[in-house]
């Protein structure tokens, strides 16, 4: 390589425009572009016409000082939006969140990442501020993650701060899901490809999907004699959903972080 630049140098004091190039044409181009060429040596050590477009990166005729004039940039975006509420009221829905791209990728520079993610909601009153009033069956679960997201008192007025202690994990054994459970790869629905046949998950019940009277969580089988099958479904993808039966209820949950998950 030394000895082939050492050439090029001597070259270029007999003849001014052999290294010529996409610097000195001010040519660099997205993608395929057969217009965005200059005179000169390429990197594979052949002179004749170059390239200055990105995608001589893949064919091989990029001019010599391609890397140099047209650096590779990559999308750059910005910080994530606070989420969304709920589309609706008073039944499962989802939330969105989204971000801006800054810049946009150049010269093969790494593309944009994902620019919106959405997660399962519920809203447990109305706009006016009314509670629901209705069960929802099946169970509608979540991540456990979720819960330290939301905030109790916005969540429902129900609730006010003197009820911190309030709550109880239920323990059930999965008996059957849909395989739509376990092509879950968006970042917040992953926890779903967690959700096996014939595992005992966690699931808290903590305000505001505890009823504030009841102190109970819809769905949560708590008057199932154990042998009863109980329907779940989770939230951010309906087509997720499944059966299972209690084992029992206690005052923690006490489950691997991968099958702990909340009443929502």
């Amino acid at each position: 390589m030394r000895t082939l630049w050492l050439a090029l140098c001597a070259l270029v004091r007999l003849w001014p425009g052999a290294l010529a190039g996409c610097a000195e044409a001010g040519r660099c181009c997205p993608g395929r572009d057969p217009s965005c060429f200059a005179r000169g040596w390429r990197l594979d050590r052949v002179y004749g016409t170059c390239f200055c477009d990105q995608a001589c990166l893949l064919t091989g005729d990029c001019c010599f000082d391609y890397t140099r004039a047209c650096p590779a940039r990559p999308c750059i975006v910005g910080e994530w939006s606070p989420w969304s509420g709920c589309a609706d009221h008073c039944k499962p829905m989802a939330r969105v969140r989204r971000r801006q791209v800054q810049q946009e990728p150049q010269n093969g520079g790494a593309p944009c990442p994902a620019l919106e993610e959405r997660a399962g909601c519920l809203e447990y009153s109305t706009p006016q501020g009314q509670a629901c009033g209705h069960a929802f069956v099946p169970a509608f679960i979540t991540t456990s993650a979720f819960n330290k997201e939301r905030t109790r008192h916005a969540a429902s007025p129900q609730w006010s701060t003197d009820t911190e202690d309030a709550g109880y994990c239920m323990e059930f054994k999965t008996e059957s899901l849909t395989h739509h459970c376990t092509m879950e790869n968006r970042p917040l629905t992953r926890w779903m490809q967690y959700i096996r046949e014939g595992y005992t998950v966690c699931v808290d019940c903590q305000p505001p999907a505890m009823n504030s009277v009841s102190l109970r969580c819809s769905g949560d089988g708590l008057d199932s004699d154990g042998n009863q099958t109980l329907h779940w479904q989770a939230i951010g993808n309906p087509r997720c959903q499944g059966t299972w039966k209690k084992v029992r209820r206690v005052d923690q949950c006490s489950c691997p972080a991968v099958h702990s998950f909340i009443f929502i």
